[in-house]
This record gives structure tokens, C-alpha cells and sequence, in this order.
């Protein structure tokens, strides 16, 4: 079983930067579409980001220009550096390894708490 375990997240000031990391223990890590997203308290899940196995990258509007997706495969690790972050940022914030595209299956690690706030 494939384990994704996110960390990094913690307590900032608006306008603060943090980077989130998510370490996985999967071998084919760099065949996995790595993707990043958050839960508002009493919001929707939504989508921020993801990067090809290929390099692909894609953005939701909420994180363009000020968060950067990026991955390590030979660490097995993904990251979400996070700029300028506001009070509208506050969630927890989840990876998923995404091999769908292949029958690799998809994996989501238990989240990591982002709270912005003075």
C-alpha cells in the first residue's frame, strides 16, 4: 500500500510563505501525476494544482501567481511553495499520487493544516 504523508503546514501571518512537502513511498513515484489540494472548514474540496509525470503543469485560478507546484523524483517528494498567503487560504491541505492513466490506482495523504492569520 502506497503511503503519502504531507507536512509543512503551521501557523503564518497573512502575506507569509510556506512550503508544503508530501513524501511518498512508492517507487514509481515519477510515473504519478502529483497533485495538491484543500478543504476550507465548511467549504468544498478544491483543486489547486498538478504536475505531469511529464511535466505538465496545471493551476487553479486561487493558486496562479502565487503558489508553485513542483517534485523531486528522486526523493519521492512533491511540494506546493505558497506566497503571499491571505486568511482565505486557511485549510488543510492534501496530496494525491494520481496513476489513474495507467491503472496505478490514486493515494492521498491525511492532510496538513494551513492557518493564515495575524
Amino acid at each position: 500500500q502506497v503511503q503519502v504523508v504531507e507536512s509543512g503546514g503551521g501557523l503564518v501571518q497573512p502575506g507569509g510563505s510556506l512550503r508544503l512537502s508530501c513524501a511518498a513511498s512508492e517507487s514509481r513515484f515519477s510515473l504519478y501525476t502529483l497533485g495538491w489540494y484543500r478543504q476550507a472548514l465548511g467549504k468544498h474540496f478544491e483543486f489547486l494544482a498538478s504536475m505531469s509525470s511529464g511535466g505538465t503543469l496545471n493551476y487553479a485560478d486561487s493558486a496562479k501567481g502565487r503558489f508553485t507546484i513542483s517534485r523531486d523524483n528522486a526523493k519521492n517528494m512533491g511540494y506546493l511553495q505558497m506566497n503571499s498567503l491571505k486568511a482565505e487560504d486557511t485549510a488543510v491541505y492534501y496530496c494525491e499520487l494520481d496513476g489513474t492513466a495507467w491503472s496505478g490506482g490514486s493515494y492521498w495523504g491525511q492532510g496538513t493544516q494551513v492557518i493564515v492569520s495575524s
